[in-house]
């Protein structure tokens, strides 16, 4: 019911603010479409903010949300998202705000299919089709390079034109193939096949020029993407521009982000080829002559050695050292053997001093009896005794005639006869 009131009574602000969100309880909750325009998530709340705006007039509304509905949605809720939220329009009073708190948030028109796209790249992601160990690098040169992409198109001039500006003499083998419409998918794959079966192909480039997300979704069928995953030979994805990511990018081998691009990645430029080929030519040449201008240097400090300059002076020294030392050691010898003789001539010489022979040769003698014993005293020995004279110089055999005792010699010690 209308508030009745007048100048003469009004209604105080409090009043209206609560008969606002009285009738704005009343509405229940509504669904509403509308494009996020701004996403708030504040550290330590579990409601999430969100501006939806309309999609048409420049209008907006907030609106908020738990945080276990926003974590879970799939894919996330980004700035510039379409959706259609089912919601409880709320006045705050004591702020007079209106908001919305969502209970569903769903996506809708590109929204929606970016999602299917997303839980698609999903499912693939943890099949491992996108794992980059799985990633093959194209030849440097290849023999034939394979084409896929519509007849008479830009990408089809782009690729060929800077191919062949690149390296002159490359090759293409073309399958031609619907970019665009529900039978793209099929004609790519079955073009894709086709290639990977020729054994010239080394590398194939699937291009295509720009488009909406609409018009790229045929690059994005799962039933392509297991076709190139599957493919022996590696495969270059230059679908759209550079902002475009169709899910083949990810399972490619090599993404190009253009078909001009592509051309770069698949065949090496001559040109620049044939500097690097010069510059490494020059590079060797300049390492060879260091290694060179080095190796010489060496050899003449080498051959600037007194050793190597005149061989014959250090000859010389070590003759005359040779002849120093055996002369040195010829002295020496000579010196030892001196020593020795006169060591041998003393000793000889006191051998001979106490040799009995010198005795005997002094005029002393020695008499034994025929028995052969030596008499030492006269006693005992009697008159025609037969006995031997030692001398010097012989024997002398004899017969006593008698015995004279010396009373005047020391008992002790023999007397002559």
């Amino acid at each position: 019911m209308p508030l009745e009131t007048s100048p003469e009574s009004p209604a105080p602000v409090r009043q209206i603010a609560n008969a606002i969100a009285s009738w704005i309880d009343r509405l229940g909750a509504v669904w509403v479409e509308g494009q996020v325009a701004q996403v708030s998530r504040r550290p330590g709340l579990n409601t999430v903010f969100l501006t939806l705006r309309d999609a048409v007039a420049d209008l907006s509304v907030p609106v908020t949300c738990s945080r276990v509905l926003f974590d879970g949605l799939n894919p996330p809720l980004v700035e510039g998202a379409s959706v259609v939220i089912h919601a409880k329009p709320s006045y705050y009073a004591t702020r007079g705000t209106l908001s919305l708190y969502a209970r569903d948030i769903r996506m809708v028109g590109l929204g929606e299919l970016l999602a299917r796209l997303e839980r698609r790249r999903q499912l693939l992601a943890a099949e491992g089709l996108f794992a980059a160990e799985l990633k093959r690098r194209p030849p440097f040169l290849p023999t034939k390079v394979g084409l896929v992409t519509a007849p008479r198109s830009a990408a089809e001039r782009d690729v060929l034109e800077n191919a062949r500006r690149r390296w002159p003499a490359v090759r293409f083998e073309i399958a031609y193939a619907a970019m665009q419409g529900p039978r793209s998918a099929t004609e790519v794959v079955e073009g894709l096949q086709r290639l990977d079966r020729d054994p010239e192909v080394d590398v194939i480039v699937i291009a295509r020029g720009g488009g909406s997300v609409e018009d790229l979704l045929p690059f994005s069928d799962e039933h392509l993407l297991r076709a190139v995953h599957a493919a022996r030979t590696p495969v270059v994805s230059a679908i759209g521009h550079e902002p475009d990511s169709p899910l083949l990018d990810l399972v490619a081998d090599v993404r190009a982000s253009t078909p001009t691009d592509a051309a770069k990645l698949v065949v090496p430029d001559v040109v620049e080829e044939l500097r690097l080929v010069v510059t490494a030519r020059d590079r060797m040449r300049a390492g060879l002559r260091s290694w060179l201008h080095r190796e010489q240097t060496g050899l003449d400090a080498l051959r600037s050695r007194p050793a190597l300059a005149d061989p014959r002076s250090l000859l010389d020294a070590r003759d005359d050292e040779v002849t120093a030392l055996r002369e040195r050691a010829r002295r020496c010898l000579s010196h030892q053997l001196d020593r020795a003789a006169d060591d041998i001539g003393h000793h000889r010489a006191r051998a001979r001093a106490l040799s009995p022979l010198q005795t005997l040769r002094r005029g002393y003698a020695v008499v034994q009896d025929a028995d052969g014993h030596v008499l030492s005293s006269v006693a005992g020995v009697d008159a025609d005794r037969a006995i031997t004279v030692r001398l010097a110089d012989g024997r002398l055999h004899a017969v006593t005639t008698g015995a004279i005792p010396d009373s005047t010699s020391d008992p002790e010690e023999p007397t002559d006869e």
